[in-house]
């Protein structure tokens, strides 16, 4: 099942994460994102979730990553990450995320993450400042 994330980072070099209000991954921070809309690219999705999940306006760039998670019923998710700038909005947490916050390297380590999220951003060297 297609599906974007988005790198996110703020002029001070931190990371937009969302706490996911549902299932897969209930609780854990990650990116935010989710699955593809029918002919929808993953630029476009990771902007359109990126809006409705956190309520910043962003400016998709280039795929940064690619991984492919488990999910329920034997469904394999394939994320596509793209590196997002903000261009606007404020950060509010919407639609599936409980919170919404910025986070530097060391609030990073203190939050209970998605499985594998640490080493896909470690990989893919887009880490928080």
């Amino acid at each position: 099942m297609p599906c974007a994330g988005a790198v996110v980072h703020d002029d001070a070099g931190r990371l937009l994460l969302v706490r996911r209000g549902r299932e897969p991954g209930r609780g854990l921070w990650s990116l935010p994102g989710g699955r593809c809309e029918p002919g929808e690219t993953a630029a476009e999705a990771a902007v359109r979730e990126v809006l409705e999940e956190t309520g910043l306006r962003v400016e998709a760039g280039p795929i940064v990553g690619r991984v492919e998670r488990p999910g329920p019923g034997g469904v394999v998710y394939v994320i596509d990450d793209v590196a997002c700038t903000v261009v606007g909005g404020r950060l509010t947490p919407g639609d599936d995320a409980d919170d919404a916050r910025w986070v530097d390297g060391n609030a990073l380590a203190a939050l209970p993450l998605t499985d594998g999220l640490l080493h896909a951003l470690t990989g893919w060297n887009v880490l928080p400042g």
